[in-house]
């Protein structure tokens, strides 16, 4: 079979689906672009003879094929508008956001200011790749979108999208459900939660009715009631549309909810690679060293199990601490009875306006302790390096552990 090394650049790959006339939409290699042109982005800009012209990056064409064009020969009016804005955006850091006085007499565009315009468009391709792939990866309704108007940081390299947990060899998260409820209209007297010993989790209104530290059981498979029961919450996934974006006080990315969250709404699942405790200590250790760590105890019953959402995980990976959070994280059992591998959901804990970012409380109880070089970092609760917290929140403890 013809292949690539998967280390290839996106420029070697095109050109190779050229020279062996093979397409690939994922990179822009279309019967459309073997065949024609299409302006991917601009990349540099100048005067000759009075006439303006842009260099164009065409779709499905190394940038060896670069060609100048005049504007007149060009219908692409949202990208010569990227191409305006970033210029712009450029020029008003450089002078520290004084008044922008744009000059219609330059003749060409500096080096430096042509570099910083290609980065940002190559930046806009790659975010919006990936935000197809997370919404293809995604088993919920809901979208997701990716947004940075903060820097040049693109998709993280190492990061790959799951909407369930990872277990590691050895580690079995799906343990002995062979039955489920009879009921015709849940609740009823020998629904889930009353055969665990626990009340139903949620109201009429789907909302959650119980107390931080006790668990939720959710209707399983084996259940006889159907997919509009009102106790099948946390298993249906997200049903917001939620907003990756890049922080501007250097917290990384975070998460923002697109719509208005009622108090005591499910919002998302905690998932990533399931391992044991010991293994989460020697990752915590390199994770340390690194400044990154994602690392939450399922400590609900026991320590035994961690979830490391550093490699695997869904958007929770990006949700930020806060010392004032409004967001809260409960145990979930639905088709795992195990008390050692709880689901870890969250709640929100208030009204979210559409807009605001995600937080939760690394510290708050049955959830993750936060003792890592990094601001977004988890890990177990050892003895680790204190972190300064940056939430900003009047209440905020200073640390994060």
């Amino acid at each position: 079979a013809w292949y690539v090394p998967c280390l290839a650049s996106l420029e070697t790959l095109q050109e190779l689906c050229r020279k062996e006339n093979l397409r690939c939409k994922s990179i822009g290699i279309t019967n459309r672009s073997l065949k024609s042109y299409e302006v991917e982005y601009l990349c540099d800009y100048k005067v000759e003879e009075g006439k303006e012209y842009y260099l164009v990056k065409w779709k499905g064409w190394p940038e060896s094929s670069n060609t100048w064009e005049p504007q007149k020969h060009l219908n692409c009016p949202t990208l010569l508008q990227n191409f305006l804005s970033d210029k712009n955006e450029y020029l008003s850091r450089v002078r520290e956001g004084k008044a922008l006085k744009v000059r219609n007499h330059v003749k060409a565009l500096k080096p430096a200011i042509a570099d910083y315009v290609v980065k940002k468009a190559k930046q806009r391709i790659a975010l919006q790749r990936w935000k197809e792939e997370l919404n293809r990866k995604k088993n919920h309704k809901a979208m997701i979108l990716v947004e940075n108007t903060v820097d040049l940081e693109g998709p993280p390299l190492d990061f790959y999208y799951i909407n369930e947990y990872k277990p590691a060899p050895g580690i079995n998260v799906l343990n002995g459900i062979t039955t489920g409820c009879e009921c015709a209209d849940c609740p009823a007297e020998k629904c889930c939660p009353k055969e665990a010993g626990f009340i139903l989790a949620y109201n009429k209104r789907k909302k959650l009715k119980i107390q931080p530290g006790l668990p939720i059981y959710e209707c399983n498979s084996y259940c006889r009631c159907g997919p509009d029961c009102p106790n099948r919450i946390v298993q249906k996934g997200t049903p917001y549309s939620l907003c990756i974006f890049r922080t501007n006080n250097g917290r990384g990315w975070g998460v923002k909810t697109l719509q208005k969250i009622k108090t005591n709404s499910f919002v998302m699942e905690y998932v990533g690679e399931v391992i044991t405790s010991e293994e989460a200590e020697k990752r915590g250790q390199l994770y340390d060293n690194q400044g990154n760590t994602y690392l939450f105890d399922l400590d609900y019953d026991s320590d035994e199990f961690t979830v490391d959402a550093a490699r695997y995980g869904n958007v929770s990976h990006f949700v930020n601490h806060s010392c004032d959070p409004n967001l809260q994280v409960f145990n979930v059992f639905i088709d795992n009875l195990d008390l050692r591998l709880p689901r870890i959901a969250l709640f929100s804990t208030r009204t979210i306006k559409a807009g605001e970012e995600l937080t939760f409380d690394y510290q708050m109880k049955g959830s993750i302790d936060l003792t890592s070089d990094s601001a977004d970092g988890l890990s177990p609760s050892k003895k680790r390096i204190r972190t300064v917290c940056k939430c900003g929140a009047v209440c905020c403890r200073g640390y994060l552990n």
